[in-house]
This record gives structure tokens, C-alpha cells and sequence, in this order.
């Protein structure tokens, strides 16, 4: 994989823009491209309307890369969608060749079930929008529904950031704490439990979790052996933490170590999440940076995704351009 100044690896005529959702991680993935970051304006009206603005000339006959989370806390109230969208028709209207959708954390994915009658599908709903966009790719991490991609009529590019993760936890981690158990704080973290102990060489345990209330959760049995063993907690996201702490207190009752890790590839973190880590106990948190958070300023450790983001772009240009040549030697 390039690192970053290794601008003669990287595609010509890509263009990488962000909106206001993390432009951190924006500029991040344009350097590991070995290339400044696009202009790309927000801004809002007196009114709080989202006016976008980018240099038609920079995107004229390239191929562009927005980076944007698309997070649906109260915080965002959709924009991070919406200003994705915008950016995307700006680009198409500005002479773009291509745009790809780079969505580091791909928002309502939890909503891709009805379970009750009366309620949305919300996922279908937003991928439905993404689909009144030009995007040629849609590259995301770790969704939390594999139906995203059936949904998008745009293909979808799904990565991982558990060898990133396993590779901070091996860090992280002496020698003599490799009794370990990966634990899955429900039954649809199981598979990615499974990832994780694979990499890890740990065994597996399940927690049954049932839950009581948006933000409370309990949990009626473990599944797995965890006596003598340091658990770590894996889930494909953390918001209000309460699942983990749940998770934890059921293994430490079944007699593991006190010892707790906890990792996940999206730190949604609403308020207080971090504090309810921290006072049960969970000292070692693992997340990466998909999302702006303030997991760091907790004592957490961010993994960066910036490489694993450049690597897709780089490797969707340059088999579209590839194509191209085909089409047209």
C-alpha cells in the first residue's frame, strides 16, 4: 500500500473533495493519494439552508472522491447527506467524468428491517436518495447491513477495518494477556467476532442480549467460555455504549479477567457514551476515525482509515481508466 508521499503511485485526474461532516479524514485520504484536498465550500443561508460550492474547473473531466460520513444523530439533522448529495450534483454539473461516494460510516444502515408494521425502512429510503446521485461507486466500511449494497443501484464497496483494528489491539496488547476471548455482545456481531478471532487466534463467546430501552440494554446468557480469559468486546459501532457495558458485566459474572478491551469500527458515541465506558470499568477502547469524535480526548485509540479509503479510490480509478482504455484504446 502507498503511505504518503507516494504521489507517483497515485491515478492522475483524481480530485478528492469533502463536506463539513470530517474534513480531517478528507484531507488525510487526499494525502495518502499524494495530492492537496479539492475546494469545496459550505455554507449556510440566514436561514440554515446548506449552500455548497466547489471550483468547476478542478473537477472538469476528472475523476472525484467525496469523503462524507453521513452520520444521523440530532447534531447532523441529515446534512451530512444532503451536503454529499449536493456535491455530487455540483460535480456532475460542473463536467466531472466520474464521482465516487466515499461514506466512511453509512448512517440509517440500522433501519434495514421492518419489524413492526407503521414504520420506515429507513435504510431503502436513504439509499434510494444516494441513487438520485451520479455516483459510478459507493466505497464504505464495516456497514451495519449487508442489504445496503442490494439496495444502491450504484455498486457498493464494502472494506474492513478489522485488520487495522487487530493490528492496534496486537499493540496494544503484551505478550502475557494473549489468554484472550473475543466476545460478540449480540448475535449479529458473531460473524465480525469471528473475524476478529481468527486474526487474534482467541476463541469466541456470544452474549444474548435483550433490550430494554433505546439506550439500556441486558444480557440473559453467555455462550462460549470466558473463565480466566481478558475479553475483548467487538461491535461494528459504539453509541451509547450501553450494549458493551452489558456485554462486559455478563462475562466478568462468568469469571473472566476484569481486564476488559472494547473495539469497534465507528465510534457514533452520543453524549455520555464515554463516560459510561469509563465508569464500568473499560479502560482500553479501540475505534477508528470513520467518524469525527472525541473518543481520543477519553483515552481512546483512533486508528486512522485513511490508507484503507485511499487504496479503494486508488484501486477504483484505476480500473475504471483501465475500462476506458478498452472502450476506447
Amino acid at each position: 500500500m502507498a503511505s504518503s508521499g507516494e504521489s507517483a503511485e497515485a491515478p492522475p485526474n483524481i480530485v478528492v473533495l469533502t463536506g463539513s461532516a470530517h474534513p480531517a479524514l478528507g484531507a488525510e485520504v487526499a494525502r495518502e493519494l499524494g495530492m492537496p484536498l479539492g475546494v469545496c465550500r459550505t455554507a449556510r443561508f440566514p436561514d440554515g439552508e446548506i449552500q455548497v460550492e466547489i471550483d468547476d474547473l478542478e473537477v472538469e473531466g476528472e475523476d472525484v472522491a467525496i469523503v462524507q460520513p453521513t452520520p444521523s444523530g440530532a447534531a447532523a439533522r441529515g446534512d451530512a447527506l444532503l451536503e454529499l448529495l449536493f456535491i455530487a450534483d455540483a460535480c456532475h454539473r460542473g463536467g466531472a467524468a466520474s464521482i465516487f461516494a466515499v461514506v466512511p460510516y453509512f448512517g440509517y444502515a440500522r433501519q434495514d428491517a421492518r419489524k413492526l408494521s407503521g414504520v420506515p425502512l429507513g435504510a431503502r429510503v436513504v439509499t434510494r436518495l444516494l441513487g438520485t446521485a451520479p455516483f459510478e461507486r459507493v466505497v464504505t466500511v464495516d456497514p451495519h447491513s449487508d442489504v445496503l449494497g442490494a439496495c444502491l443501484d450504484a455498486p457498493m464497496v464494502s472494506l474492513s477495518a478489522v485488520p487495522l483494528l487487530v493490528e492496534a489491539l496486537d499493540g496494544e496488547l503484551a505478550e502475557r494477556e494473549r489468554d484472550l476471548v473475543v466476545v460478540a455482545p449480540d448475535v449479529g456481531a458473531v460473524r465480525l467476532a469471528r473475524e476478529y478471532a481468527r486474526r487474534l487466534r482467541a476463541p469466541v463467546a456470544v452474549a444474548y442480549k435483550v433490550r430494554t430501552s433505546g439506550a439500556e440494554v441486558s444480557i440473559e446468557r453467555i455462550a462460549g467460555d470466558v473463565r480466566g480469559r481478558r475479553p475483548i468486546i467487538v461491535d461494528d459501532m459504539i453509541t451509547t455504549g450501553g450494549t458493551m457495558v452489558a456485554a462486559a458485566g455478563a462475562v466478568q459474572a462468568e469469571g473472566s479477567l476484569s481486564d476488559v478491551t472494547v473495539a469497534a469500527t465507528h465510534a457514533v458515541l452520543t453524549p455520555g457514551a464515554m463516560d459510561r465506558l469509563r465508569e464500568a470499568g473499560l479502560r482500553r477502547v479501540v475505534v477508528t476515525d470513520t467518524l469525527a469524535s472525541s473518543a481520543s480526548e477519553y483515552g481512546a485509540t483512533v486508528v486512522s482509515v485513511a490508507r484503507l479509503l485511499a487504496a479503494s479510490i486508488r484501486h477504483v480509478a484505476m480500473r475504471r481508466r483501465r475500462a476506458q482504455l478498452v472502450l476506447h484504446p
